[in-house]
């Protein structure tokens, strides 16, 4: 299982997009949300080429990393958000050739990839879309809470990937050694249960009727993404030893 950055990236950005999607499919949120999601990952995806030219290049990586920067630029002011699932696509086939090109590479590895980058995704669009409730305060709920169950969904996903053979168990036990007596094993269980507990507190939040639950739920995403990313990162920095 390899780690670099040009995957990660392009994770994060085709991820990101595809839950941008989500939220812009029911069309109650306004243009300008659009246009900051956009901005965001179309700039992890350029990040994403610079990365991979510089370290390890991957061609189709690299030319996904490009077309799914230039649609997310490209469409920044559009409020249909069909051109994002051309982008999800193109960034799905860059993820799958950085799995296909790396040496002992399976399917458990992509479909790691494929899950991390929905995860990645649905927690970074959860902090976002709360933190545009401060823009446009009259939206409805439904957007939030859709988009917290779909991350409750896809956490034991996530879980259950790191976990299938060889993974995390492996590094709990003591068969893979993490360099660090177990410490980072037990981290990344930390990281993975408070993941799916904050998400939980998220959606309990929203529950509440004052505008503050908003806020509240919000703050709890913030704390989310910092597990999340623990989750993810951590589990294949060691697995890639």
């Amino acid at each position: 299982m390899r780690l670099d950055a040009a995957t990660f990236l392009l994770q994060w950005a085709t991820g990101g997009i595809a839950f941008l999607w989500f939220t812009l499919r029911s069309q109650e949120i306004s243009i300008g949300y659009s246009k900051l999601l956009r901005g965001v990952f179309g700039s992890l995806a350029i990040f994403a080429v610079a990365a991979g030219f510089f370290f390890d290049k991957v061609l189709i990586r690299e030319l996904a990393s490009i077309a799914v920067a230039l649609i997310a630029l490209a469409t920044l002011a559009k409020k249909s958000a069909k051109f994002d699932l051309v982008a999800v696509a193109i960034g799905a086939v860059g993820l799958v050739a950085s799995v296909v090109t790396s040496n002992n590479a399976n399917l458990v590895d992509l479909l790691r990839v494929l899950v991390g980058a929905a995860f990645l995704g649905a927690v970074t669009d959860l902090m976002l879309l709360g933190h545009w409730y401060l823009v446009q305060p009259g939206m409805t709920r439904k957007l939030l809470n859709e988009l917290t169950n779909m991350l409750l969904i896809i956490w034991p996903l996530e879980i259950f990937v790191m976990i299938l053979p060889t993974g995390m168990i492996s590094v709990l036990n003591g068969t893979i050694d993490d360099g660090w007596n177990g410490i980072l094993g037990y981290f990344w269980v930390g990281c993975a249960s408070l993941t799916g507990i904050l998400a939980w507190f998220t959606r309990a939040a929203l529950k509440e009727r004052s505008y503050s639950a908003v806020m509240a739920a919000t703050g709890l995403s913030y704390l989310a993404i910092l597990t999340a990313f623990g989750t993810d990162l951590v589990a294949r920095a060691i697995l890639a030893l």
